[in-house]
C-alpha cells in the first residue's frame, strides 16, 4: 500500500494487533462477515454498472460464500482476490480457484497477494471489499491503494464496524477499570470525508444496526473471540486469570434484557460505503504535465466532458 503518513494512524489502534489480526487464518470466515457481506451484496442491484473486472480484497476474512454470490451476480467477470497474509492466500487459492468454479466458463479468477497485487497495471471496475477498513491501522492509506486499483468511472463498495458496536460493553469495563473492550470505530461521515480526500466522489453511505443475543457470557465471549479481537493499544495487558473471567462473566449478567427472554444482548452498528473515482482532473498552467495513464483516460473522454480547471 501507499505508505501511511503519521496522521493517517488510528490513534487507537496498536498497529501490532492489527498487524496479527490481518494475517491470521481464520478457520473459517466469521459468520457474521458473510452475514454483512450478503446484506452488501444486495445493495449491487442498485448499481447500473455492470463490472468486467472486479477486485475481492481480503475474501478470506470478507467471506467466501460474499465472494461466490458476488460472481453469481457478474457471470462474465473476471476477479482478482487480494489477500493479506501468505496462509490466507493459500487458502483463497483452494478455495477459489478449485474445479467447483469451472460452472462459470466464461469468469476467470486469479489469487495475489498484497504486495504483487499493487503492482500490477490492470484497472478494476469494481473493488469489494468487506469487513476490512475498521481494523486498518492507516485506513486512509488503505482507501488510496483501493483508489490506484480502479479505472475512471470504477466504483468502491465496502463495509465496517461504526462507533455503536459493542456500546454496552463500555460501561462495564469502566466499571471494571479495564480500559475499553475496543479501540475506536470511524463514524460514517467521517469515512465520506475520507473517501473525498482519498480521491474518490460521490460517496455514499448509509449504516444499520444488528442486534446480537446470547444465552450465556460464555457464549457470548466465545462468538467476539470468533469474530476479532480488541486491537485498543491500551487494551488490558496482564495475565488473565480464572478469576478475571469470573468477574467477566458475573458482570455480562447485566447485560439480560426482559424483552429478549432474559437474553444478553450486545449491538453491532454496520456502515456501508460506496463511491466513484472519477475523471483525474488537471489544473492548468504555463506548464502542465500530467502521467501517460491520465492522458490516454482524459483523451478517452468527449471534449465537452473533460473537467480541466
Amino acid at each position: 500500500m501507499p505508505e501511511a503518513a503519521s496522521v493517517d494512524l488510528v490513534p487507537t489502534i496498536d498497529p501490532v494487533a492489527s498487524e496479527r489480526w490481518s494475517k491470521r487464518n481464520h478457520l473459517e470466515t466469521p459468520w457474521l462477515h458473510e452475514e454483512i457481506g450478503r446484506r452488501m451484496e444486495e445493495r449491487l442491484q442498485w448499481i447500473r454498472l455492470q463490472p468486467k473486472r472486479w477486485v475481492d480484497w481480503a475474501p478470506v476474512n470478507g467471506g467466501l460464500a460474499t465472494h461466490a454470490a458476488v460472481r453469481a451476480r457478474y457471470p462474465k467477470a473476471n476477479c482478482l482476490a487480494i489477500e493479506t497474509s501468505g496462509l490466507r492466500l493459500q487458502k483463497a487459492k483452494v478455495a477459489l480457484t478449485n474445479p467447483w468454479w469451472t460452472v462459470w466458463k466464461r469468469q476467470s479468477v486469479s489469487v495475489a497477494d498484497l504486495a504483487n497485487s499493487l503492482q500490477q497495471q490492470e484497472a478494476f471496475d469494481m473493488v469489494w471489499a468487506n469487513m476490512a477498513l475498521h481494523t486498518a491501522v492507516a485506513p486512509q492509506s488503505l482507501l488510496r491503494a483501493w483508489h490506484s486499483l480502479l479505472a475512471t468511472d470504477g466504483f468502491l463498495m465496502f463495509s465496517s464496524l461504526g462507533p455503536d458496536t459493542l456500546r454496552e460493553l463500555q460501561p462495564i469495563y469502566q466499571d471494571m477499570g479495564w480500559g475499553d473492550p475496543s479501540h475506536a470505530f470511524t463514524d460514517m461521515h467521517d469515512w465520506g470525508d475520507m473517501l473525498v480526500q482519498a480521491g474518490f466522489a460521490e460517496p455514499v453511505m448509509d449504516m444499520e444496526r444488528i442486534t446480537l443475543t446470547y444465552a450465556t457470557p460464555s457464549d457470548l465471549l466465545k462468538d467476539l473471540r470468533l469474530l476479532g479481537r480488541n486491537l485498543h493499544h491500551q487494551r488490558y495487558q496482564n495475565l488473565r486469570g480464572r478469576g478475571w473471567r469470573q468477574s467477566l462473566e458475573s458482570a455480562l449478567w447485566t447485560l439480560a434484557k426482559p424483552d429478549q427472554g432474559g437474553r444478553l444482548v450486545l449491538t453491532v452498528e454496520v456502515i456501508y460505503g460506496h463511491a466513484l473515482k472519477p475523471l483525474p482532473k488537471v489544473k492548468l498552467a504555463k506548464q502542465s504535465s500530467v502521467t501517460l495513464a491520465q492522458m490516454k483516460t482524459l483523451l478517452s473522454q468527449s471534449r465537452g466532458n473533460t473537467p480541466l480547471e
